[in-house]
């Protein structure tokens, strides 16, 4: 799924489905369903509504990700905070150190520029104004394309990539992760990061993770949805 200018999310495999939810919870009593039913979609309500979640942590996902290093930190503050042991939580990330793939930058149109909003320590407020959003936009794009010129210049001089890649302007850059994470720690990804108080950019990546994970558990994601 495209997200932004040129980012995505891509689901590299999946481990689980709405019935491995119902089964995790069947176990207790040795028991064991074949397909879903009324019953079991109110079972999986009930699971959700009162946090049984260890239920939600045999079904495993892992997505690819591609997204400015502004959006994949504030991720990866999500992921550390997570109780990895809980969660199922995993995550491995390209590395200029080893790689020197086309550099690729996220740079908002002069109308994607947002204010800071009044009496708020973080977020955003309404657009600046278009001639605020075109002094920035063309900032961005001169300190990129220098970035960029200065970048491959050092590589041509023989500078190691490892150091090289300090001349790349950092959080506008696109950088490129997978993810592995359990149905649980997808759906508490996406009730704080798909909210009204997260930055505009993680939100959109919120969205995608949130289509793609109902499309795979669309009772369990459902329930969540309602009940948390």
């Amino acid at each position: 799924m495209k997200v932004l200018n040129k980012g995505y999310i891509n689901l590299v495999n999946n481990m689980g489905s709405d019935l491995d939810v119902v089964n995790s919870a069947r176990v207790s009593f040795n028991k064991e369903v074949q397909s879903l039913s009324d019953n079991d979609t109110k079972l999986i309500n009930f699971l959700v509504k009162h946090k049984h979640d260890s239920t939600l942590r045999h079904c495993v996902m892992t997505f690819e990700v591609y997204a400015p290093l502004m959006v994949a930190r504030q991720w990866w503050k999500h992921h550390i905070g997570a109780t990895m042991i809980d969660e199922q939580d995993g995550w491995n990330e390209s590395s200029r150190r080893y790689i020197t793939e086309e550099e690729e930058f996220y740079i908002p149109t002069p109308l994607e520029w947002r204010s800071t909003p009044e009496n708020r320590k973080q977020g955003s407020g309404d657009p600046v104004s278009a001639d605020i959003g075109v002094k920035y936009s063309r900032g961005l794009e001169r300190i990129v394309a220098e970035g960029e010129r200065l970048y491959k210049e050092a590589l041509e001089d023989g500078v190691a990539p490892e150091q090289a890649r300090l001349l790349l302007p950092a959080y506008s850059m696109y950088v490129r992760w997978r993810w592995t994470v359990s149905l649980n720690g997808v759906l508490h990804f996406i009730s704080l990061r798909d909210k009204e108080d997260a930055q505009y950019e993680i939100r959109e990546y919120a969205r995608a993770v949130n289509t793609i994970a109902h499309q795979l558990y669309p009772v369990t994601t459902a329930a969540w949805n309602e009940h948390r």
